[in-house]
């Protein structure tokens, strides 16, 4: 265990609840480095500032935890539990959060970036200014979540629970709605041509009214008629 400035340094250990408790009374924030928190149940802690790199979190479970402030580099979390977390001005970078439950979470200001979130459960998570880039959210569920005006670069959001989503004035670069489920879904203003639309219906497209969308996208969704444009 090594200082540095103000965080503590641990490295290589497997933790569990009550380790993690012991170290809580440093009173100081802690980085876990390689740590292995697998099936660990550190709910409702209060883990602010702390940092995890490459730490092994499949499992872990995080229940209403307090992490504002956290930093998450490298991880592997699947099915990790972060319902109800407090997840305020964290920064989540290339982790492994598939099938993750973020259910009811406070994601204000949370950066997630080049992150696999396969499955995962955004539903009812309290969110403002979430930077999401880089995000795979394949089959993942964020129904009501609001991605007003946000620039939205490389995310999957290929076959996403995404109904009542609000997409409006949203700029879309190398992402995909491939077979989302859109309904309700808000898109005014929004810019689409970086967006894969493939499996969207063309009955579905009075959902876009008031985006931009290209000449190809445009020819796709007639193509669903058996119109061609030439």
């Amino acid at each position: 265990m090594a200082t540095d400035d103000r965080l503590i340094s641990v490295s290589g250990e497997r933790l569990d609840r009550s380790a993690i408790g012991a170290f809580l009374n440093q009173n100081t924030p802690i980085r876990l480095i390689d740590c292995n928190l697998e099936e660990a149940d550190l709910s409702r802690l209060d883990l602010t500032g702390w940092h995890f790199e490459k730490c092994v979190c499949r499992n872990v479970k995080m229940t209403g935890a307090t992490l504002v402030n956290s930093t998450w580099k490298g991880c592997r979390g699947g099915v990790a539990d972060f319902a109800g977390a407090s997840l305020n001005e964290a920064v989540l970078q290339s982790c492994d959060f598939n099938n993750g439950n973020f259910r009811g979470a406070s994601l204000t200001s949370a950066t997630f970036q080049s992150c696999k979130m396969i499955g995962a459960d955004l539903s009812e998570a309290r969110h403002l200014n979430v930077t999401f880039e880089e995000i795979l959210f394949a089959d993942a569920k964020l129904p009501n979540f609001s991605f007003r005006k946000a620039r939205l670069r490389q995310i999957d959001f290929g076959q996403a629970d995404l109904r009542k989503c609000d997409f409006r004035d949203a700029w879309f670069e190398e992402c995909s709605l491939r077979d989302a489920n859109l309904r309700d879904a808000r898109f005014d203003g929004a810019d689409l041509r970086g967006a894969d639309l493939g499996g969207i219906r063309l009955m579905d497209a009075k959902q876009f009214k008031g985006a931009t969308i290209s000449r190809a996208q445009a020819s796709q969704l007639l193509s669903e008629l058996g119109i061609h444009v030439r």
